[in-house]
């Protein structure tokens, strides 16, 4: 039972992070079109702050919280955190909800190759396997009539790979000390800094409702965030990522009811084979002898 609660509870996390990143990237669709990136994320970055400097001083102070030993692997993934926040933003600005998800379905064959050379967790060749029939349902979930690129599946790219990659390093940190709110703080730090240096050049004037949402978006990535974390401390990142894909689900409920996108056959079928995949990854991380193997 020691290997099967692990991965139980990191399949858990994983689709409560689904819940609550789709959430936040259906409010980052709304209000896109609107607003320059650097306006949405200084101020939400902000708000992560002041909720995860508020979370600190109630788990033993700022210092303890946040203070952090990989400091070098952080600050890549504070890099890698604010161009893959950029370029979601001018993705979902520029795309529908499921041609971005096609790069997003990407992302973990982007981290079974890292998973080696930066883990140290090679990928068996059944989980191969088991990744490719992942990439297999991404391929139903093409959008009929969907075959020229443009600069918005660009952005989708280089947000899909950055974004993985910054989901590694934090496996990598959570390999060596349990510090999610530090996880949290600094890329969120890098971002609001960043973000702020160009924002009066582009801000624009924000009606209450649009300052709610945003406040709302704050809310769902620092949760997001928070339990994305956990869940890569208990779970390869090459198996949490196939489960990442299940806020397909969720983005066809925002894509439904928020921008009537209806999904088709083919992608309820690349669902299938995308979940089911995933799925499977757990099993086997959960299985007796990989435990026995690991130790």
């Amino acid at each position: 039972m020691s290997g099967l609660r692990p991965a139980l509870l990191g399949a858990a996390l994983v689709a409560l992070y689904t819940a609550l990143i789709a959430a936040a990237d259906g409010i980052t669709k709304l209000i896109a079109g609107g607003y320059e990136a650097p306006q949405l994320f200084a101020l939400s970055s902000g708000l992560v702050l002041i909720i995860t400097g508020l979370s600190a001083r109630r788990q033993g102070g700022l210092r303890a919280a946040l203070s952090i030993r990989c400091r070098r692997v952080m600050a890549l993934r504070a890099a890698l955190t604010v161009v893959a926040a950029i370029g979601f933003f001018q993705a979902f600005r520029l795309l529908p909800f499921a041609d971005v998800f096609l790069f997003i379905g990407l992302m973990p064959l982007f981290a079974a190759a890292l998973s080696g050379p930066a883990l140290g967790e090679p990928v068996r060749p059944a989980a191969w396997l088991a990744l490719g029939a992942g990439a297999g349902g991404i391929l139903f979930l093409l959008p009929e009539g969907s075959v020229a690129l443009d600069a918005g599946h660009g952005w989708a790219l280089l947000a899909s790979l950055t974004g993985t990659a910054s989901m590694v390093a934090a496996r990598r940190i959570a390999k060596e000390e349990r510090k999610p709110l530090a996880q949290v703080f600094w890329p969120n730090l890098a971002l609001a800094l960043s973000m702020g240096a160009v924002l009066p050049f582009v801000w624009h004037p924000m009606p209450l409702a649009d300052v709610l949402w945003v406040a709302g978006y704050a809310v769902f990535l620092f949760g997001a965030r928070f339990v994305s974390v956990e869940a890569l401390r208990l779970l390869p990142a090459f198996v949490a990522t196939p489960l990442m894909n299940l806020q397909f689900v969720w983005m066809v409920v925002i894509g439904f009811f928020g921008f009537g996108e209806l999904p088709t056959l083919g992608a309820l079928l690349g669902t299938a084979l995308v979940v089911g995949s995933g799925l499977w990854l757990v099993a086997d991380e959960a299985m007796p002898a990989r435990a026995v193997r690991r130790a």
